[in-house]
């Protein structure tokens, strides 16, 4: 492979992943397919590259759902973290060694619990794989909320409208360097959230459309027990509950609070025009009287 191909085909990367982060978060998945059918040679660097809304797969064995994403993936198959078994099936697939595998089992329960009570609902699910110095996993949780009418009265304030559908995806993927002479161990944290909302307003023909992703890195240097391995799902629970309140935090005041100052800044609200109204009409009472 020549030099020249090998600066046109990094070139070209380049250029779709500048070109994902400018179009709509939303429209995400079909502007990725769309690229992947222009240049199919980066398939695999596209795949791997750009975080993608999660999907929802039902294990064949068990019944129970989990989530599809890059960390699961082996060709066109998914592994599931209830069954350890690849859908479509695959015979050669990538699996942890036995030793992460209990300790993937055990995250896939915890998370479990964690989701259950700050989502109220939702899928989650975990996947490790074996790394140099020690291991690395992903931890995936997504929340959508189902798409429900807006009812409104004509004296309702469109500005009132409230959120007729909305998803949420955050994508954990954490790298863990052990130094066991020390019992200690370097966690380093990557998180993308992902979230989408409309907001439907019939009776006024009032739509909009919010949607973007966040991605920030966190670092920590933790203790563990050698004789309880579970004890990193505990420092990684911790280290993920702390991103995403950080991150939540970050959502609503670059995402809500721009856009409320935005539209603040854009228009008049019907509220505002009634006051001025009125105002007036009692200045010209008075001037009367």
């Amino acid at each position: 492979m020549s030099l020249r191909f090998l600066a046109m085909a990094e070139e070209q990367l380049s250029a779709a992943l500048d070109l994902m982060r400018r179009l709509p978060p939303k429209n995400l998945k079909d502007n990725l397919s769309s690229t992947i059918a222009l240049v199919p040679d980066l398939v695999e660097d596209l795949l791997s590259s750009v975080d993608q809304p999660l999907e929802v797969m039902t294990c064949p064995d068990t019944s129970k759902e989990f989530l599809l994403c890059d960390y699961n993936r082996d060709g066109d198959s998914y592994r599931s973290p209830w069954s350890n078994k690849y859908s479509p099936p695959l015979d050669d697939g990538v699996q942890p060694s036995a030793e992460l595998r209990q300790l993937e089992m055990a995250a896939n329960e915890t998370f479990d619990k964690y989701r259950e009570q700050y989502y109220e609902g939702g899928v989650s699910s975990c996947y490790f794989w074996d790394n140099p110095g020690g291991f690395a996993c992903c931890v995936v949780i997504k929340k959508t909320s189902p798409k429900k009418a807006h009812v409104a009265s004509e004296d309702d304030d469109p500005r009132s409208a409230t959120v007729s559908q909305g998803t949420w995806d955050s994508i954990h993927v954490a790298e863990v360097a052990v130094k066991e002479g020390e019992q200690r161990a370097k966690y380093k944290l990557t998180t993308t959230v992902m979230l989408s909302m409309d907001t439907t307003c019939e009776l006024h023909g009032h739509s909009s459309d919010l949607s973007g992703n966040l991605t920030r890195a966190l670092e920590r240097d933790k203790g563990y027990s050698a004789s309880d391995p579970t004890s990193h799902i505990a420092n990684l629970g911790e280290m993920i509950e702390e991103m995403e309140g950080r991150m939540l935090d970050a959502i609503k005041e670059v995402y809500f609070g721009k856009t409320r100052e935005v539209i603040a800044q854009a228009r008049t609200g019907v509220d505002d025009k009634k006051v001025m109204q009125q105002s007036l009409m009692a200045e010209m009472a008075r001037r009367r009287g």
